[in-house]
């Protein structure tokens, strides 16, 4: 096993294709949010139909909902992020979804009550609750339809995830065998046996095929790497950027086998497999 230590330009390549992929994520957002600002304002009033003899670009209503949507991202964004640490990781159902939605707008109502009384102050207007308990009612729904089409997907990953076994049963020669998910390090197949590597270094040989481990094991936790091995994210040790656009990944030194140690992930690989890592 290569005993190479990371280099700080390997940390630096790293950091950069994780902040890429993030940035891509926002970016995924903000063209969800100019899209939906657009139909919002669109449908808003006769003179935004397109196609009318009177017809203007909502200019100012397009701005202020894109400066809206950005603030209910931050918020839902941050919100999400609680819930899956402290829930979604658990469990996805309907009633801890429904929380987090409620949460969203409970956390949107509390900051635009006092913003919009701001507002219409130093506008020089005066503060009806009517008009304050529409354009609220107006925001919450807007702002549901927008949280839920954002993070729908995100969600239903989660809930994929949360379906699946924290530990699996490992079929030996007529032995049984159950190994929790964060003591094996990986999977790999050699001579046509599949083998469990722990983290002690200890192999177990299995009766699965590495197709059917692949269907059994929690996908946020092991990647398919390639046709002979799957891993998990706590045993990668190095991961360095090689020519062609391809990746090498040194596994931790528990992992006694040379031959696994280094792997070598293809350019056609590289992103579904940087995606799974961060």
């Amino acid at each position: 096993m290569s005993n190479t230590q990371p280099t700080k330009n390997t940390a630096k390549t790293l950091r950069h294709t994780l902040t890429s992929s993030s940035l891509w994520s926002w970016l995924q957002k903000i063209i969800l949010f100019i899209v939906f600002s657009l139909v919002v304002n669109h449908l808003a009033t006769r003179d935004s139909f397109f196609g009318g003899d009177s017809y203007r670009f909502p200019i100012e209503g397009f701005l202020s909902s894109i400066a809206l949507c950005i603030f209910i991202g931050i918020i839902a964004e941050l919100n999400f992020k609680y819930y899956k640490k402290k829930h979604f990781c658990k469990k996805v159902e309907s009633v801890t979804i429904l929380r987090f939605m409620a949460s969203n707008l409970g956390y949107i109502t509390l900051l635009y009550i006092p913003l919009s009384i701001a507002i219409n102050i130093l506008a020089g207007g005066q503060t009806e609750f009517y008009y304050l308990l529409i354009g609220l009612l107006i925001t919450l729904l807007l702002s549901f339809i927008l949280i839920a089409l954002t993070y729908a997907h995100n969600i239903y990953n989660l809930y994929k995830l949360s379906i699946k076994d924290a530990e699996i049963t490992i079929e030996s020669s007529g032995k049984t065998t159950k190994l929790t998910y964060e003591n094996i390090a990986c999977f790999y197949s050699e001579n046509k046996i599949v083998y469990t590597v722990q983290n002690d270094g200890s192999v177990i040989h299995t009766d699965f095929t590495l197709n059917e481990l692949e269907e059994k094991i929690n996908d946020q936790l092991f990647f398919r790497v390639n046709r002979q091995m799957i891993i998990h994210k706590d045993a990668v040790g190095q991961i360095e950027k090689i020519e062609n656009g391809k990746l090498r990944i040194w596994l931790k030194s528990v992992i006694e086998n040379d031959a696994i140690a280094e792997i070598n992930i293809s350019r056609y690989r590289r992103k579904a497999f940087m995606d799974w890592f961060q």
